[in-house]
């Protein structure tokens, strides 16, 4: 099993495991050593919280070294006219009877409430590789289904300005 990432997001990742164990792991050691010199552990809520913070950012680690070690590189080009990774997309969404803006990403950046959409999502399977005026239909169950028109395509590319997904 692998993750489909653009090249940007495996930077960014290795960004990120570089400053968790070359900055932010000593500083939680030093803040573990601290905390248990106060004493009795058992009762000690600094150590603790304290261990808690340093065994989530060994968590982080390993999920992100994880991710890198098994993603898959896809380019970001999607060429022509049609929706492609990181366009930005107006839609008419019929059932709400409202226009919205959504951008095409890759799940490691999605964020639904910042109108980032996954390309895996149902909402962007249905979208990449199609073209202005199409009339997507979206199936998100047997029971959740929904029809949208696909406005105006902005082509984007990927740029370091979105984040990756913290947890």
């Amino acid at each position: 099993m692998y993750d489909e990432l653009t090249e940007v997001d495996v930077k960014k990742m290795q960004e990120e495991i570089d400053y968790r164990v070359q900055v932010l792991r000593p500083k939680l050691i030093a803040d573990v050593q601290t905390a248990r010199a106060f004493g009795d552990l058992s009762e000690n809520f600094e150590y603790k919280c304290a261990k808690q913070e340093k065994n989530r950012n060994d968590s982080r680690i390993r999920y992100l070294q994880r991710m890198v070690s098994t993603a898959k590189i896809i380019p970001v080009d999607s060429g022509g006219d049609a929706v492609g990774l990181f366009d930005k997309i107006v839609v008419f969404h019929e059932k709400l009877n409202r226009e919205m803006t959504m951008r095409i990403v890759t799940t490691l950046r999605a964020d639904a409430g910042k109108g980032l959409i996954s390309k895996e999502s149902p909402v962007g399977r249905a979208l990449l590789g199609r073209r202005a005026g199409d009339r997507v239909h979206v199936k998100v169950s047997d029971e959740v289904q929904y029809d949208m028109v696909v406005r105006s395509i902005e082509k984007g590319e990927d740029d370091e300005t979105l984040e990756i997904r913290k947890y």
